[in-house]
């Protein structure tokens, strides 16, 4: 399929929205010619991450999927091992699992947050260990910005003894209990890509309170060069590393962080204020504990109504709109994985839309959004 990438008067999905400073972090690095993977911007760029999150450490890289490899393999997953995993998410989240030769079982929903159910990924754990094999991670996602059950599945994870890594790719600000997710489990990775709430336009971040960890990851992104005048390597590495300049786009980014996060969720409550009314049209609600950035705003269509007919009218008004995630245990990839299923995440990405949810979408954008999904519906 070919991409749009451009059409005059198009409205996207999700697209960077530049705060104003980022120009001056990046021509700072232009003028010392600090243009490469290192320079002052990366562990500038990881002090402010630690700032926003409250996290201890962050090791800035290339990208999520990237601090997601790194994030397993420093937790000690390797070949044969057991990883559980959510099932509604972008393959991303799965793959790494893949890069180590390990095991995904993958989770289903719960329809409340749309995330992890905790019930079935105790049930995953408990037909797991009946088998004689300990889960070595819990892997779960904070699907558009939303937290998961953590209260839940921390417990779970702390009874069994099982590490938690939390794919906050989508959740930069979103909060759960007051406290940023991310930071609950024993490690937490952000995505920087062009369609985040924040971008470096290509990048990730994995986020600890344990300094070893975050000091294993980073010496792994660096090609795991050992200390020596010539180029010494005494095990697998991985070019990782996150450019001065992106780092200096992602400094400026994050002064704005906030802001773009109230940004994202006006434009979630103008869409539920002009949409909620329509009989059959579902939104994920905010449960009590829950403070989500609202990345992207998503829509349950009415039973009986097809996704894609709807996707492709908007289409014809030139706004970009996109199905939910496929299920990773509908992917052909992930064919013969173990799956603890309630169907919740099968009827989601049936019904499901992403509405455009750029920080940048003006009042007349969301109007014509609305106007021609009413419009599709009829």
């Amino acid at each position: 399929m070919k991409q749009i990438l451009y059409r005059p008067g198009r409205i996207f999905l999700s697209v960077p929205h530049m705060g104003g400073h980022e120009r001056n972090y990046v021509q700072k690095a232009l003028e010392d010619n600090w243009v490469s993977t290192i320079g002052p911007n990366i562990p500038g760029f990881e002090h402010d991450i630690c700032q926003h999150t409250n996290a201890q450490h962050a090791v800035a890289v290339s990208s999520g999927t990237a601090a997601l490899h790194l994030a397993l393999r420093v937790l000690g997953v390797k070949p044969s091992d057991v990883v559980i995993c959510s099932t509604l998410t972008f393959v991303a989240t799965a793959n790494p699992i893949l890069y180590l030769g390990a095991t995904p079982v993958f989770i289903d929903s719960e329809p409340e947050t749309w995330n992890m159910d905790p019930v079935l990924l105790e049930q995953a754990i408990k037909d797991s260990l009946s088998k004689g094999k300990k889960p070595a991670c819990i892997l779960l996602v904070h699907l558009y910005g939303m937290p998961a059950k953590l209260k839940e599945i921390m417990e779970i994870a702390d009874r069994y003894d099982i590490p938690v890594l939390e794919d906050a790719a989508e959740a930069l600000g979103s909060r759960y209990s007051g406290h940023q997710v991310g930071t609950f489990g024993k490690i937490g990775v952000f995505s920087f890509n062009g369609n985040k709430i924040v971008t470096t336009s290509g990048g990730g971040a994995m986020i600890t309170a344990h300094e070893e960890l975050a000091q294993q990851a980073e010496h792994l992104a660096h090609q795991a060069k050992d200390p020596a005048p010539y180029y010494l390597h005494s095990q697998m590495g991985y070019n990782y590393m996150l450019s001065n300049v992106s780092a200096g786009i992602g400094r400026g980014q994050l002064e704005v962080l906030e802001k773009r996060v109230k940004q994202r969720r006006e434009i979630y409550s103008y869409y539920y204020n002009h949409l909620h009314e329509i009989e059959g049209l579902g939104f994920v609600l905010e449960p009590k504990s829950c403070f989500a950035n609202r990345w992207l705003t998503t829509v349950l269509l009415p039973e009986g109504i097809n996704p894609e007919r709807v996707r492709q009218e908007l289409e014809h008004d030139n706004i970009e709109t996109r199905p939910l995630w496929k299920p990773m245990h509908q992917q052909p990839l992930f064919a013969g994985y173990s799956f603890y299923g309630n169907g919740t995440s099968d009827e989601l990405f049936a019904r499901g839309l992403c509405l455009p949810s750029s920080s940048s979408l003006t009042e007349e954008d969301l109007d014509k959004v609305i106007r021609s999904l009413k419009q599709a519906l009829q």
